[in-house]
């Protein structure tokens, strides 16, 4: 006996609806396209904020911080912990402060006092079983986004760094002017934007030998060959450039330095982004964020440049220390 067809109120035979389709996965020349939206209109907005340098290049930093940051915390907290967030926003916000108008060592003050504020409010807390992920997972993400990116500052203001150490004399015979953290700034992101690129292209197209597969299965140890080999040509079309249209800023590097400070900052750049993929692999999420059109999260386009800025300012600070002695 065959099923009676459902009717209306009206009387009229009522239709199933087809199913919902599955979603389908985002093509992708899609995911390509939103890159380099997202690009156009950061690029620019960036470079700007490096040519202004001062309160341009604090702001910028300070809100990359901030946005970052909070997405970190969200990781951590699909992980079942429970940050202190506003403390850890206010001590990742306070580091680039701290390195505008002060030193690394005041910098490494803030980090202390940062840590015990932290441990002294979680006293505070009706739950004490969360204690250590909680200080752990507040410290860190101060740490990880606020005190690495912090270097921004600092090395867009080399110069003074450079000044505070050895005085007036000595950046003048390196080649060091005021102005010169333009380029060191333009020539890390470079290397490593131009690492990322030519890893994503040569991954596509050569990629056969996972490099992480436990952490980043879409990663190939042909895409980190591209990438690394990207990003020493982006540092010596930066360096051409440079040398070309503004040499005052470029001369504190030598062309023989370019190769070393072109590699060791396009795998510090590969090294972050795998770092980055560490731990949203752990907290089991394809991207920190949906903020960026292609690429996620703030945390997920400056990953890189986490670790890049830092190696490029102490390579640099060792490179000048070679000079000088």
């Amino acid at each position: 006996m065959s099923e009676a067809t459902p009717v209306s109120a009206g009387g009229e035979p009522v239709h199933p609806r087809p199913p919902t389709p599955a979603p389908q996965p985002a093509k992708p020349h899609s995911e390509l396209a939103g890159r380099l939206l997202t690009a156009s209109i950061l690029v620019p907005l960036i470079i700007y904020a490096i040519y202004r340098g001062g309160l341009w290049t604090l702001g910028t930093v300070i809100a990359l911080t901030l946005l970052g940051q909070r997405e970190f915390y969200r990781l951590i907290e699909d992980k079942g912990a429970h940050p202190l967030v506003p403390y850890g926003l206010a001590a990742g916000a306070a580091l680039p402060v701290v390195a505008y108008l002060g030193t690394e060592y005041h910098a490494t003050v803030l980090m202390t006092a940062a840590l015990l504020v932290v441990m002294v409010a979680q006293l505070g807390k009706a739950q004490i079983g969360e204690a250590l992920e909680s200080i752990s997972g507040t410290f860190f993400g101060v740490f990880y986004v606020g005190w690495l990116l912090s270097h921004a500052v600092v090395l867009r203001q080399v110069h003074g760094s450079v000044v505070s150490r050895y005085g007036e004399l000595v950046p003048a015979q390196l080649g060091i002017v005021p102005d010169a953290g333009i380029f060191f700034m333009l020539f890390t992101l470079t290397v490593v934007v131009w690492c990322d690129a030519g890893a994503y292209f040569a991954g596509r197209a050569y990629g056969k030998h996972k490099l992480a597969p436990k952490i980043s299965p879409g990663k190939s140890v042909e895409g980190a060959v591209g990438g690394v080999l990207s990003g020493l040509l982006g540092g010596l079309v930066i360096k051409g450039l440079f040398d070309f249209f503004w040499p005052a800023l470029s001369q504190g590097l030598s062309w023989a330095a370019v190769p070393v400070f072109g590699v060791v900052l396009a795998v510090a750049g590969i090294l972050g982004d795998l770092i980055e993929s560490l731990l949203k692999r752990d907290a089991k999420v394809k991207d920190t964020g949906h903020l960026l059109p292609g690429t996620g999260g703030v945390l997920d386009r400056i990953d890189s440049p986490l670790l890049g800025i830092p190696v490029m300012y102490y390579m640099l600070l060792t490179y000048i220390f070679l000079r000088v002695s």
